[in-house]
């Protein structure tokens, strides 16, 4: 699937390197670009871009205004690229899929664009779902039905759950892929997250982070302890009825008493 693009940036020896580092991605089509943000809205809302790479400081309209000026069509993907560190959290409260710091770093530009193909292929997903409830509602209206429930039970299931957390630790942000996190511990007001090679502190409570996470994927061990269960790679019996869960990076985490019934999907 080709990714249509549209660069806006007022200085052109920005558009100029970011077209040089987006050549080796096969499938970003660079479309059009834009010197300020009045002309990207326009062009925005004229070629219906699936991404587009966004400065934010700007003269005249900023990177947010024009977020915000084409709000009334469905939006593309956005990456913010600037200079200005500060507007980081700005920049995710705006949903961006990344934000990525002047000269743009090759490994993390490579990094957003699988987000952002992975953001379009969920897109169209569900896009193929409205198409086959079309056809179903032609040739199997009692079928469609059927298919409504059980793709909305779905949706809901999954949508509802974080993919992405931003976490502000040491005067930086953080965003950590759901996936990628082993597990939480609790430290009070504090969360501290682990993801195998890295250890963040989230100011959060466990029972709010609770609800941003799957709870097919993400279970209470202990009173104070959240572990991803697709990351346990083996489970070592301990005393009084505890054991042990050895996760992939090798770090392990007792199972209180309480919580023993978590560990019974591993040994059925």
């Amino acid at each position: 699937m080709t990714i249509r693009t549209i660069l806006v940036d007022d200085e052109k020896l920005a558009i100029q390197g970011l077209q040089l580092r987006l050549e080796p991605f096969d499938d970003v089509e660079i479309i059009d670009t834009c010197a300020n943000g009045r002309e990207a809205i326009r062009k925005i809302k004229t070629e219906k871009p699936d991404l587009v790479f966004l400065d934010i400081q700007m003269p005249g309209f900023d990177g947010f205004s024009v977020v915000k000026g084409v709000m009334d069509i469905e939006p593309p993907l956005f990456v913010f690229v600037t200079a200005y560190e500060e507007h980081a959290i700005r920049a995710f409260e705006a949903n961006a899929v990344n934000y990525l710091m002047k000269p743009v770093d090759e490994q993390k530009l490579a990094d957003t664009i699988e987000r952002v193909r992975q953001r379009l292929a969920e897109k169209k997903s569900a896009e193929d779902a409205e198409q086959l409830l079309d056809v179903l509602n032609e040739i199997a209206p009692e079928r469609a039905a059927d298919f409504v429930e059980t793709t909305i039970a779905a949706s809901e299931s999954a949508d509802r759950f974080e993919k992405l957390i931003n976490v502000k630790d040491r005067g930086q942000i953080f965003r950590v892929e759901v996936d990628t996190i082993e597990h939480i511990e609790a430290a009070g007001d504090y969360m501290i997250i682990s993801t195998g090679d890295n250890s963040l502190v989230l100011r959060e409570t466990m029972k709010d982070l609770e609800r941003r996470l799957d709870p097919r994927k993400f279970q209470r061990v202990h009173r104070s302890t959240i572990v991803n269960l697709d990351l346990v790679r083996q489970v070592r019996p301990h005393t009084n009825g505890e054991c042990f869960l050895v996760l992939e990076s090798g770090a392990e985490v007792k199972v209180s008493r309480s919580y023993r019934d978590v560990v019974a999907r591993f040994v059925h």
